[in-house]
Order: C-alpha cells, then sequence, then structure tokens
C-alpha cells in the first residue's frame, strides 16, 4: 500500500507507548497539515487501528508493551502493508533493532524527537514530517519486488560463493583500485546491502557510500555491512586514505569528500559546511569530489529515494568519463532520485537492484 492521499493531507497513525510522546508527534505532525487519523498505545493493538483506518503511513516506536514495534512492524507488512516509519532513540542499541525493523519491512526510521522543547525543535519537526511525507509515498509492491537482504551474519558463506563466482569472469573483472561511489535515501539500506554483497572481493574495488542516515546510526550501518559483504567497512574518518578491497560509509551530519588519488589511495576528508537538498550527508557533493580528484575508472549509483540529490553528481560522474547506473522504478521504493537522474540524461544504464552490482562491474571494465 503506498500513499493514497492524492491532493488531501497524507493520513497517519501515531504508535507509542507513551501518551506524552503520541501527543507530541501528533502536534508536530498537524502542524505541518498530516492528519494524524488514530493512535495505538502498542504494537497489538497498532495492528487493527491500520486495519480500521487504512493511512498512507504509520510512525512505530520500537519498545512497547504486549506487542513490541518489530512484531507489529512484521503483522502489518503481512495482514495490511502499509508504509512504517521506525521511531529510534539515538543509541547505539537501538540502531541495531532500528536496522531489524527494516529488514521486518519498515521503510525507513528517524531519530526519536526528545520530550523537552529546545531550539533544536524546528529541525526536529522538519526532519520528522519530511520522513513522515517520504515513507507515505513508498510503493511497497517494489520493495516486495526486490530481493531481501541476506541473512548471513558472517563473511565466511559470502566469501566462498562470491569467490567461486568472481573466479569464473576475472579476466572481465576491472582494473584493481577502480572506484564506485553508491547514494542512496528512503529505501535504501537493504538495496545498498545487497549491491555491496555481490561486489567481488576479487575486483578490489574502493568505495564510497552515501546513505541518507542520522548521525549516531552511519556507524552501526558500517558494522552491519561489514558482517555481509567481503570488503573491509567502516565509517569513513576524516584524513584517512583507502585502497583496494574498502568502503567507506559517509557518517551522518557529515559530508564525505574525495581530495586526492595517489598511489592506489583515495584521501577523504568530512565537511561540516551547511546540508545541500536538506541532506547531510549529500550524494552530490562526494560524487563531485570524486569526478574531480579520482584517476582511475570511476561508477556512480543512484538508487531509491526522493528528491534530486545524486543528479548533480552523477551528471560530474558521465562527464569525466565515468559510468553511471540508476536503479529502475519497478524496483525502487521510492522512483525520485534516481529518476530525476534518467531524466537529465546522465544515466548510461537502468537496472533492477539484483543486477546493479553487474552493471556497475561491467561499466568499470569497458
Amino acid at each position: 500500500m503506498s500513499s493514497t492521499a492524492g491532493t488531501g493531507p497524507t493520513r497517519a497513525v501515531v504508535v507509542d507507548d507513551s501518551r506524552f510522546m503520541r501527543t507530541l508527534i501528533r502536534t508536530l505532525l498537524e502542524d505541518a497539515d498530516v492528519e494524524v487519523v488514530a493512535e495505538a498505545a502498542d504494537g497489538r493493538e497498532a495492528i487493527s487501528v491500520v486495519e480500521e483506518n487504512r493511512p498512507d503511513v504509520v510512525t512505530m516506536d520500537i519498545e512497547m508493551p504486549e506487542m513490541n514495534g518489530l512484531d507489529a512492524v512484521e503483522a502489518i507488512m503481512e495482514e495490511c502493508p502499509t508504509p512504517v516509519l521506525m521511531l529510534s532513540a539515538h543509541a547505539e542499541e537501538d540502531a541495531d533493532v532500528t536496522f531489524e525493523a527494516l529488514d521486518r519491512g519498515a521503510v525507513d526510521f528517524v531519530t526519536k524527537p526528545g520530550g523537552e522543547v529546545t531550539s533544536e525543535m524546528p529541525r526536529v519537526k522538519r526532519e520528522l514530517v519530511e520522513k513522515i511525507q517520504s515513507a507515505a509515498a513508498v510503493d511497497l509492491s517494489a520493495t516486495r519486488r526486490g530481493s531481501r537482504p541476506p541473512k548471513a551474519e558472517s563473511k565466511s558463506p559470502a566469501t566462498a560463493g562470491s569467490t567461486s563466482a568472481a573466479s569464473e569472469t576475472t579476466e572481465s573483472l576491472p582494473t584493481e583500485g577502480s572506484t564506485l561511489i553508491i547514494g542512496a535515501s528512503t529505501g535504501g539500506p537493504n538495496v545498498v546491502e545487497r549491491v555491496l554483497a555481490a561486489l567481488p572481493a576479487e575486483a578490489g574495488l574502493r568505495v564510497l557510500v552515501v546513505q541518507h542516515m542520522p548521525a549516531g546510526f552511519t556507524k552501526r550501518f558500517a558494522a552491519r555491512l561489514d558482517g555481509r559483504c567481503d570488503y573491509e567497512v567502516r565509517e569513513a574518518e576524516d584524513g584517512e586514505r583507502i585502497g583496494p578491497g574498502q568502503i567507506r560509509i559517509a557518517p551522518g551530519g557529515s559530508h564525505l569528500l574525495v581530495t586526492g588519488d595517489r598511489a592506489g589511495r583515495l584521501r577523504l576528508e568530512l565537511s561540516d559546511d551547511e546540508p545541500l537538498h536538506g541532506v547531510k550527508p549529500a550524494i552530490d557533493l562526494t560524487m563531485a569530489s570524486a569526478a574531480e580528484a579520482v584517476d582511475a575508472p570511476l561508477a556512480g549509483v543512484l538508487l531509491t529515494g526522493m528528491g534530486r540529490d545524486g543528479v548533480e553528481g552523477m551528471t560530474r560522474i558521465e562527464r569525466a568519463g565515468g559510468h553511471t547506473v540508476a536503479q529502475d522504478e519497478a524496483t525502487s521504493a521510492i522512483f525520485g532520485m534516481p529518476k530525476r537522474a534518467i531524466e537529465a540524461g546522465c544515466v548510461d544504464t537502468v537496472a533492477a537492484d539484483g543486477r546493479i552490482a553487474d552493471e556497475a562491474l561491467s561499466g568499470l571494465t569497458t
């Protein structure tokens, strides 16, 4: 079920065991013309409320009595598929649970508002409303058409399988040190995971990932990816240099820039400049800096998400002679960023999520 609001307001259900938090979220949303059609105090109640009201989107707390948010998400996806936005506390332990919620069908997450009114409240409200609107626009049929993320936490099974596959195509692998830049927003984490898991170690790529995600979550995201692909995955650090076989994730709250390419190693810098397109990190800045600095073969991939972040970056990569790949409409949770890049004429290949890694490798090889 995707948004059916049309010209009317987005209709939301708010789920939280705290009456205060439900009231706060309701107030923030209704101030932005989002209609809160119902509330629920636990996961079990949420299932019946969603079934009864058929909202465009659900905000879901994680820890609740009777039934927690994880189980509620899974049940809603089975019984009455509706985009669910998880509200996660800014804590490392919540980050792991939040990613599990994405595995179970939640489309995105946002940092839970604090209980006190501070100077940060306008930013919190803006972020919450933007995430609500993006989640309501998600095409759940597209997310179901995409392949599910791998369940293995160990590198061993994945490595064995991909090594075998790669050995058959060693001659067609790109030059070691080729560079891949991946950008994604709403609906992106599981797709990013699938793309990275499909990259053979023998390719020896240098990979940068810009996933729109709050600060405090990208480090756990990197650790999760590190256990599910053949490459070393870490959150990027200011001033570090990376070589073949290494993947770096742009930290939430910082822009990631490529400032040099010497002796087969990329030099990375983090920037605290203002958000671009309302996001930080911004895909455009990473891609544009890579197009300027990278000497080796370069490819850009733009995945699911709302807005136009990544369009200028893909254009820069294409103009620099790199290869560009956009996710297709059928498997994009939100066919926004990829669509705009395609319309801009800067995309060489459009592919389903399960083909993106192959298309990127092919583009780096030719």
